[in-house]
Order: structure tokens, then sequence, then C-alpha cells
């Protein structure tokens, strides 16, 4: 049993409970996860079981959210979960200075993560050196962000602003919210999260934990196929047995013997093979001594 769950993360839940917990469901030693999503968020968890583990990193990297900001209010996470360092009213706060601040935050920044997040300086996770109590210069990351809509406005001595997110792997919504409140002059913090789209897969058509294990019991689950996953990617059909052998045997593929979809695809960059109507792997498309060849990269035969 390969491929993908779309899973819908609920709150309280790390990202790795979710990862043990499918595994218990299923009775499935490889499971992985395509990004972290903090406890307190909800939506979108995508999941790999089986061989699709391998093909986590091939995954669309868009992600979406709705997040809700609150101005006035600093914390230690940058989140409603850490301890509140500052909390000042801005009564006078206006949609309009929202509306003007947020064009800054469009396009590829240098963004600087929370002290409480899960990557890692020197081996070591920031939030773990952070609950330490070790003072950690983190370094700065260029994401990028396709845009941020406004959603709802609520005024008053700490307003809140509702937004939807599009931005590329990697990026911070606690770390917008915190610097959108410096950049009008007070603080902000992330209320609320949910990720309703991510490597892919959407939120309308994910299930929770109680969900696959009520289909797991009842004999009826199918996880997405890693074709369907991947359907991002240009394909290369192998036709024949031999060279689905060749394939297994990690042999590199002249081109010229291999349906690709699109037809008029561009001689370069990764592409999923199939094989007898599955996805049997990743290639890359390689010139070799002025021959087009499909090279593997990732093999799950």
């Amino acid at each position: 049993m390969d491929g993908f769950i779309n899973l819908k993360k609920l709150p309280d839940w790390t990202s790795h409970d979710c990862v043990a917990k499918v595994r218990r469901i299923l009775n499935m030693k490889k499971v992985g996860h395509g990004g972290t999503l903090d406890p307190a968020a909800v939506g979108v968890l995508p999941i790999a079981i089986g061989k699709a583990t391998r093909l986590l990193q091939y995954l669309p990297a868009g992600k979406a959210y709705r997040a809700v900001m609150r101005l006035g209010v600093e914390t230690t996470t940058d989140d409603l979960e850490g301890e509140t360092i500052y909390s000042e009213p801005v009564p006078n706060l206006t949609i309009e200075q929202i509306q003007a601040a947020i064009p800054e935050f469009i396009g590829d920044i240098v963004q600087t993560p929370p002290m409480y997040s899960a990557i890692q300086v020197n081996g070591q996770r920031l939030y773990k050196l952070a609950r330490a109590g070790e003072v950690i210069e983190v370094p700065t990351r260029q994401v990028n962000i396709q845009s941020i809509d406004i959603l709802n406005w609520t005024p008053g001595d700490f307003p809140e602003v509702e937004v939807q997110i599009a931005c590329g792997g990697g990026t911070y919504i606690r770390s917008i919210a915190r610097d959108l409140g410096v950049k009008l002059g007070t603080r902000g913090v992330l209320a609320f999260l949910e990720r309703n789209a991510s490597c892919g897969f959407q939120l309308a058509e994910s299930i929770t934990l109680e969900e696959l294990a009520a289909q797991q019991q009842a004999g009826i689950f199918m996880p997405i196929s890693p074709a369907r996953g991947l359907a991002h990617m240009p394909s290369a059909t192998l036709m024949n047995p031999d060279l689905i052998k060749f394939w297994g045997q990690g042999k590199r593929l002249p081109l010229n013997q291999l349906a690709l979809t699109p037809v008029d695809l561009e001689l370069s960059g990764y592409i999923k093979v199939i094989g007898e109507e599955s996805c049997i792997g990743i290639g890359e498309i390689q010139q070799i001594e002025g021959e087009h060849l499909l090279v593997p990269q990732t093999v799950l035969l």
C-alpha cells in the first residue's frame, strides 16, 4: 500500500503525533509527512505511506493559509501559545494602514523564523534551544509570498486582521504576523492558522485521523496514488516489460523509446515514470554524449 493521504490535522496534535497515529492505524512503519504544521494550527498535512515516502521531495512546494493576526501583542513564540512579553492597546489602528503595509510582504522577501520553530541550528532544533534558555541568533531565509488578501478586519484595542496567504515552502506565517506588527509601529502575533492547501492537496478533500481509522476498519481505505499526487509533473510511460525491467535495474533509458506526456515536453528536469499504469519512480532528463536519456533518480520497483 503505497501513496499519499490528504490528512486534516486538528488542534493540539504535532505533525510527528499524526505520523505516529497513521502508523498505528495502518500498521505500517514507512510513514512520513510533507511539511511541519504547528501543534495549534489546523489543516492540510500531506502524509506519505510505503514507498511513496521517497516521493515527498517531489511534491509541489506551494502552500496556502487562512490566518488571523492580532495586533498590539507580542509573545515568546509569535503566537498565542507563548508567554506574553508585550501588550499595548492600539485602538486607532485602521484597515487602511494594514492595506498599505501588506505589499511589502509580497514577493521574494527575507524572513527570520520564530525562535520557537523546528529548523535546526548546529544540529539542534531551535525550539529545544529556546526551551533550554539559550540565546541563539536565528538565521534568516529567503521565502516567496505570492499573495496576501484581507478577508476580515476586527477593530478594537487589540484589532485582528484575517488574511488568505499563498506562499512557497519554508514560509513562517507567525513571522509575517510579528513583522507586520512591527511595520505598523506595534507588535503582532498569530491568533489562528489553517493551512487550506499544501503540496497540491486541498483542505476540502482532506480526512481526519478518525475518518482514516473508520475507513481502514471498514476495509475501504485507499491512499492517493503516487501518480495522482505527482499530477503536476510530466510523465514518461514505459511501453514494454523490458523497459520496466531496465528501469528497475537503474539503467538509463533513451527518450525516443518512451511515451512522453506532454508530447512537446521540454527536454530537461524531473519526470515521473509510469509502468503498468502505476508510478514506478522519478527520473531526470539529461543530455549525455548528444543523446537525451532518462536517468533514474528514485526507483520504486
